[in-house]
């Protein structure tokens, strides 16, 4: 088994690890829009607003980038007695997985980032927050509720974004009770005094804040690993792994091993909350038992998902393992993700401004007229998902000894093909779901269902879709090539 396929088969075991994140939350605000003119009163683009959306941010992104891998999560953080307050009490309900404790301080405003994007130019971020230190009563509270889940929690993380949470004296005494109880302790720091973070597991600086907290230079990996080093004797933490943006991850040790990770993002799209991922992914690794080493090479691949997506996105597990699958198997088995994962890509093209194409069926035993009926759906749209009949779905259409390949073959050789860019499996009878979720452009079916109506044509007529379709290649049909074989 190959490296990549060993760090795979780590993936499964992040489900159900617990992880105790503690830290500064805040409000995401995502404004979209167009620009077509120029203020009359001032020389800034107009944005005509299309859309909006509010996502958890700083340490809730940790959270949601944890509930994304499957693991459990206690969340403990301290919010304003504010509708912003009360947004994100509502947004952290929502989150699978999550017991939250949000400490409420009267008079302290809770953190808010709107972001004002046209197509995918980020125009402006306006901030409302308060960043003084949290009164000594939510400080001791949250101090004995975090002591008290580190008997359960297999780490720790301390998602420092300046905001007042994490106190000096709060870090501590939480490092501290983390190091007494053998739980590892991974810090996304803030600010050019470390030292609040001393005896901590894993830092986890970016190249600018690595420079500012050693005051040394680091433009080359040498430099880089060198100021990594100072970090680990002043501070007496265990390891430092330096996000290099687009040169990867470097992984410094006390040990003095160092292990260098190549960025893997195909396609930078957004880097918004790159590093909330790597923390997330490194913490659930290290809490399922996988060596700081192979935690850091999952973590790398995660980092390289979620700047290819829209806003502070997530990186779900499924993408993970297709994605350190990708040099090891058919690159079929990269394209097939699950129905959330799936939604992120397809939100991800739309912001491209790419058509979406949708085509779905058994293609079981795939022959001439498969490979035919994709290539001219493909050449509707341009970018082409097909919904895939899971093995118990096949059954109940197809009958008995049906299907002949398992659902991950038949995902496989279909994802092989050019003409297909997504493969999800469904395991309704008709793919439903699937299209109420993901909406496509166009949805095309064989030339035999021109003229006929069905409840998934209803459904894309209802929200602007249209349906198109393909003509069919003569005597080519699984049922009649089982025949053929005696089957």
């Amino acid at each position: 088994m190959s490296e990549d396929s060993d760090l795979a088969a780590h993936v499964d075991a992040l489900a159900g690890a617990r992880v105790l994140c503690v830290g500064d939350v805040m409000l995401d605000r995502f404004v979209y829009g167009r620009v077509e003119r120029i203020s009359p009163e001032a020389p800034i683009p107009i944005l005509a607003i299309e859309r909006e959306s509010v996502l958890l941010g700083g340490a809730g992104n940790v959270v949601r980038n944890l509930g994304a891998l499957g693991a459990e999560t206690c969340f403990i953080t301290v919010v304003g007695d504010d509708v912003e307050g009360r947004e994100l009490t509502r947004l952290v309900a929502r989150e699978k997985r999550l017991e939250p404790h949000l400490l409420i301080e009267p008079g302290r405003r809770t953190t808010l980032k709107q972001r004002y994007v046209a197509g995918s130019q980020q125009l402006l971020r306006a901030d409302s927050e308060t960043v003084t230190s949290i009164a000594a009563k939510q400080a001791g509270e949250l101090r004995r509720r975090a002591i008290e889940d580190l008997e359960s929690s297999r780490a720790l993380v301390l998602s420092d974004y300046g905001k007042g949470v994490l106190t000096p004296e709060l870090t501590q005494a939480l490092i501290q009770a983390a190091r007494a109880r053998s739980r590892p302790v991974v810090v996304d720091p803030k600010g050019n005094d470390f030292s609040r973070y001393a005896g901590a597991t894993v830092l986890k600086p970016n190249r600018r804040e690595l420079a500012e907290a050693t005051r040394m230079a680091v433009a080359s990996e040498i430099e880089v690993v060198a100021a990594a080093r100072k970090l680990i004797a002043d501070h007496n933490v265990g390891a430092v792994l330096v996000s290099l943006s687009q040169d990867g991850m470097i992984l410094v040790q006390a040990d003095g091993r160092i292990a260098t990770m190549k960025a893997e993002a195909r396609e930078v799209f957004d880097v918004s909350g790159a590093g909330d991922t790597v923390v997330a992914t490194l913490a659930a690794a290290l809490a399922a038992g996988v060596s700081l080493t192979d935690a850091a090479r999952i973590a790398n691949v995660a980092a390289g998902i979620v700047v290819g997506k829209i806003g502070t996105a997530v990186a779900h597990a499924a993408e993970i393992r297709a994605a350190l699958h990708r040099h090891d198997l058919l690159t079929g088995e990269a394209k097939t993700l699950d129905l959330d994962s799936a939604s992120e890509q397809v939100a991800a093209w739309r912001a491209k401004k790419l058509t979406v194409g949708f085509a779905n069926g058994c293609f079981d035993l795939l022959h001439p007229g498969h490979v035919s009926l994709l290539a001219q759906a493909r050449a509707k749209c341009d970018r082409l998902v097909v919904g895939l009949n899971g093995d118990s779905s096949v059954a109940r259409l197809k009958g008995p000894g049906r299907p002949v390949q398992s659902e991950a073959g038949r995902a496989a050789i279909l994802g092989s093909l050019a003409s297909v860019d997504l493969v999800v499996i469904f395991n309704e009878d008709v793919p439903m779901k699937l299209i109420e979720r993901l909406k496509p452009d166009v949805v095309i079916k064989g030339a035999d269902w021109a003229g006929k109506t069905a409840p998934d044509f209803e459904l894309v007529k209802s929200y602007g879709g249209r349906m198109e379709f393909a003509e069919l290649t003569p005597g080519q049909s699984t049922t009649s090539t089982i025949a053929r074989m005696g089957g």
